[in-house]
């Protein structure tokens, strides 16, 4: 696809890999709306991206903004819905590993209703992460969510054709989400990435360039696009 002069949406494009890509977009021409639930996170955006607010669990919400926006050729989302759970499952506190799934229903509403609105030659890119396929301990609930929605891309793969959806799926990642400041994050980032085949944290740019990858490259659909420094093979 040329990105050039065509309509993009990009839920959770506010802040992390979202911001990143809404910034590659824009550099290459797209027609760009950043969403996100809080005006208060919007510090950064290119001059000539558009933003609008909304909850990707508000489905009502959804629904009018796609028809004020649509139609629209790209429609990626990196919102994250809310938390997830972390630790232990035997220690689980199972409302908050039910709550996980979260960002597996915003994904979900995005695309129930993005559809309507995208172009037959249109793209959509939903971002994952590696737990996915390596689930470290205490990271059940990254998995689990992880998974179903590496699944319900492949899924919806086939249902949707011509138009496409892929999956990118990060490694550890340097971004906001992290709150440790200072040496304690450079320490932190070092010691849980010591092992890959790239030791370091991966950034948001490098991301939002697999991305950019699974938009431009039409013979790509169904897949799962890994930017993890060699993570799973670690």
């Amino acid at each position: 696809m040329e990105i050039k002069a065509k309509k993009a949406l990009v839920f959770g494009g506010t802040s992390g890999i979202g911001l990143s890509t809404v910034e590659k977009l824009s550099d290459l021409g797209a027609e760009v709306i950043a969403i996100g639930r809080s005006l208060e996170k919007v510090t950064a955006l290119p001059s000539n991206v558009v933003f609008k607010q909304c909850d990707v669990l508000d489905r009502q919400a959804l629904q009018a903004l796609f028809l004020e926006c649509g139609p629209i050729e790209i429609l990626i989302s990196a919102a994250t819905g809310g938390g997830r759970a972390i630790g232990s499952f035997a220690e689980m506190d199972m409302d908050a590993y039910q709550a996980s799934f979260a960002k597996l229903w915003g994904y979900s509403n995005v695309v129930r209703y993005g559809l309507d609105q995208l172009s037959e030659s249109g793209a959509i890119v939903l971002v994952s992460g590696s737990p996915a396929r390596n689930c470290n301990p205490g990271q059940i609930a990254l998995s689990s969510v992880g998974g179903a929605v590496e699944a319900f891309v492949r899924g919806v793969a086939k249902e949707i054709k011509p138009k496409r959806i892929n999956t990118v799926s990060p490694g550890v990642i340097d971004t906001p989400m992290v709150a440790i400041e200072g040496e304690a994050r450079d320490a932190h980032y070092q010691k849980i990435t010591a092992k890959n085949l790239i030791p370091r944290a991966g950034e948001s740019e490098e991301v939002a360039q697999g991305i950019i990858f699974a938009i431009q490259n039409d013979f790509v659909t169904g897949t799962t696009i890994d930017v993890d420094g060699g993570l799973l093979l670690a």
